[in-house]
């Protein structure tokens, strides 16, 4: 499997490995008295802070004159209107509209773009950026190995920041800065996973020890009153669920249409119609999409009554016929109930619709439809 730079501080400090996508990465830590819980480092989240590596997502460096058009062609977001230091969420599609990827897109400079992808499509991602570059002029540098990635995240991340810098709390959502630290250069941005306030930092894969020691100066595994601790992919999931965040190979995939996901904001349908843009692979797939009349099934929540979870892939249904499946579920620690994420038939995904999930068994779990996000966090 492969591993992060951060690696060697997981088995240090107590992480329950698995393999997630090829990569050995920590579910979640255990103390010095072996206790610890996904449960326990989402609620550190919600409440306080939590540091995750995820050096296993992709890290793309575009660079040459043409490295815009590139990501026009391939992102379903407007990339000519981004500004120097601005990062923007995006799909990416096949040629029938089925997504490839999400992403996120920093434009350094003029010419200059940084692609984080997920882990799992690193390679596939990379293949599909050389296969529709054509004669424009681009380099597509992949960094991942080269470079290391943690997310600091919860509600009084940027008060912590505050105490060594004043660019980075003033940061706004979706930006970033490029800051020397000691010997080190990192790329501070004002985006996460979690549903929380927070920032993701990608520098030198051999400068993460020095930014851990440093990170450490706030983190005690052992104290429930920790401003920080590590935390693990159960949390990182358990999180995203409740803000209803997808992700590729549950709410995304090659075979899932763009517009069935219900984020309106990733799709710019008319980006090409300025003089800067270019239609992206699958536009037009969507186009014919929406002149028919819409995607037949949206993405909605599930409020799932009693104590069992639902599964990914368990049909959902109405009034005992499947017109939908689940796609992620979990119990979830703020709410304390099952809720669950699903495609659904369009005529029935009104907030309160009832329906079952069909759990294999003789036994059904009743559930009703609501609104994402199942949480938001509180404003300040």
């Amino acid at each position: 499997m492969l591993k992060t730079p951060l690696h060697q501080h997981h088995i240090d400090h107590g992480g329950k490995m698995v393999d997630f996508a090829g990569w050995d990465m920590p579910l979640y830590y255990k103390t010095a008295e072996g206790t610890g819980s996904i449960v326990d480092e989402h609620n550190q989240v919600r409440t306080c802070g939590g540091v995750f590596d995820v050096s296993h997502m992709g890290r793309l460096r575009l660079k040459g004159r043409h490295a815009r058009r590139l990501l026009e062609r391939a992102c379903s977001r407007r990339i000519h209107d981004m500004q120097e230091g601005q990062c923007r969420y995006t799909l990416i599609c096949n040629e029938t509209g089925g997504v490839k990827d999400d992403a996120l897109v920093y434009r350094m400079s003029e010419d200059e773009f940084l692609f984080v992808v997920n882990g799992s499509n690193r390679e596939k991602i990379t293949d599909h950026l050389k296969s529709i570059r054509g004669d424009l002029v681009c380099e597509i540098d992949d960094r991942t190995m080269k470079t290391a990635m943690i997310a600091i995240q919860g509600p009084t991340v940027m008060e912590l920041f505050s105490n060594f810098s004043k660019e980075i709390p003033a940061l706004k959502r979706f930006r970033f800065a490029v800051k020397n630290l000691m010997i080190m250069k990192l790329i501070v941005s004002r985006t996460g996973y979690t549903g929380e306030d927070g920032v993701e930092v990608i520098l030198p894969a051999n400068m993460i020890g020095m930014a851990m020691k440093l990170i450490a100066q706030n983190v005690d595994p052992n104290s429930p009153d920790s401003p920080l601790k590590g935390t693990g992919l159960g949390a990182r999931d358990t999180l995203r669920m409740e803000a209803a965040m997808p992700l590729y190979g549950h709410e995304l995939g090659e075979d899932i249409n763009a517009l069935e996901v219900n984020m309106p904001f990733a799709l710019n349908m008319d980006k090409d119609e300025h003089e800067l843009g270019e239609p992206f692979v699958g536009q037009e797939a969507l186009k014919q999409t929406i002149a028919e009349g819409g995607p037949r099934r949206q993405l909605v929540g599930l409020l799932v009554e009693g104590k069992r979870t639902a599964r990914q892939h368990m049909p959902v249904l109405v009034n005992s016929e499947p017109l939908g499946v689940v796609t992620s579920a979990c119990v979830s620690p703020t709410l304390a109930q099952p809720i669950a994420m699903a495609y659904l038939d369009k005529a029935h995904i009104e907030p309160g619709t009832k329906v079952e999930i069909d759990t294999g068994r003789a036994d059904k779990l009743a559930a009703e439809v609501c609104a994402l996000p199942f949480y938001k966090a509180p404003k300040k």
